[in-house]
């Protein structure tokens, strides 16, 4: 038999076993959790509404510098957590170096763009005009509402 007849029998073979494997393998089924569905704020497909927001460099980026820049940079934090805390902010975090002048995001559990809006100018940057925001709606999974808590449990270090 030629090497290539006896590797055309070795996948063939190899596929059907892979078939009726997958074919006798189920999914498990996860148990729908009413309860938690309803805390955090889930439709029937386990999805919800947001604003995502995406922080820009701002006109003024470059006006604050030492002392003036480490404030409005720990009043940034300090906002952050206080948004998270009050259940107004599902998710934050900053951008690796890009050419698109990307600096963070944010994602706030309300669903308009004028409540988000309100939120992001709670933040000294953006007051500062160091980080200018971009809002748009965004529909994704409610289980985002759980990250903060996990992460909570996960974090050796504060900012």
């Amino acid at each position: 038999m030629s090497i290539w007849k006896a590797f055309s029998v070795t996948l063939v073979l190899l596929l059907g076993v892979c078939v009726a494997i997958s074919q006798t393998t189920k999914p498990k089924k996860v148990k729908f959790d009413a309860k938690l569905a309803q805390s955090l704020g889930a439709d029937d497909y386990g999805m919800r509404n947001y604003i995502f927001c995406i922080l820009k460099t701002g006109p003024n980026d470059g006006n604050y510098k030492g002392k003036e820049r480490d404030n409005l940079f720990a009043g940034h934090f300090a906002n952050i957590q206080r948004l998270a805390e009050i259940g107004k902010l599902a998710l934050a975090g900053p951008f690796g170096k890009n050419d698109r002048n990307y600096r963070g995001l944010f994602i706030f559990s309300v669903s308009t763009i004028e409540e988000a809006e309100q939120l992001v100018q709670t933040d000294p940057t953006v007051k500062a005009g160091v980080l200018v925001p971009e809002l748009t709606p965004w529909y994704g999974t409610a289980a985002v509402m759980r990250v903060g808590a996990v992460h909570k449990k996960i974090q050796k270090k504060q900012f």
